[in-house]
């Protein structure tokens, strides 16, 4: 089972990365999944520009064409998004408008951070989303509040021991519902 772990944050000087970066490296011990690191950032996806509905996957653009081909590639996702005005960033909601069929019938898992709240507003937005794309989106989450305190001086996410057990709850029932829609694949 392939998971793509995907940085949803494209701003410069996000910290998101280093969120990423440690959730592969639970992603990785948990040893369920082969782990591949997405990054919204090197998509360059302007604006949606497609002149087709993506339900026909007649992609025009090159990138589109490379981010139809690394979405179907997943059998499963996380998304490691920030809280931008109670909501994901642009920067996901336009990726996740792309595509259509090759998000279909696969779970996904939620790190949310942000201030106090954690994220948890955007991730709650997030997905009633997901599920218009057939993606089946996990209860279990892990929620970052106050991230900016977490991060060292070598930029380097230091989580706390609540952190890293959501995050392993959450990749064992992702592994079970990757199992299951599988078959509907």
């Amino acid at each position: 089972m392939k998971l793509h772990i995907i940085t949803c944050s494209t701003r410069p000087g996000r910290i998101g990365p280093y969120v990423a970066k440690w959730f592969s490296e639970v992603a990785v011990q948990h040893g369920k999944f082969e782990v591949v690191p997405v990054d919204l950032a090197e998509f360059n996806l302007p604006v949606y520009d497609e002149p087709e509905h993506p339900i026909r996957q007649q992609y025009q653009h090159v990138h589109t064409k490379n981010w139809a081909a690394s979405v179907s590639a997943a059998d499963a996702y996380v998304f490691v998004t920030p809280e931008y005005n109670f909501g994901p960033p642009p920067s996901l909601l336009n990726a996740l408008n792309y595509v259509y069929k090759e998000w279909n019938y696969k779970p996904a898992g939620i790190v949310s951070y942000g201030g106090i709240s954690g994220g948890l507003r955007s991730a709650q937005i997030l997905k009633q989303t997901l599920t218009t794309l057939k993606i089946m989106p996990m209860m279990e989450a892990v929620a970052i509040q106050n991230v900016s305190t977490l991060i060292s001086e070598h930029k380097q996410f230091m989580p706390s021991e609540h952190h890293t057990s959501s995050a392993v709850t959450m990749l064992n029932e992702l592994y079970k519902w990757a199992q299951a829609l599988k078959t509907l694949r």
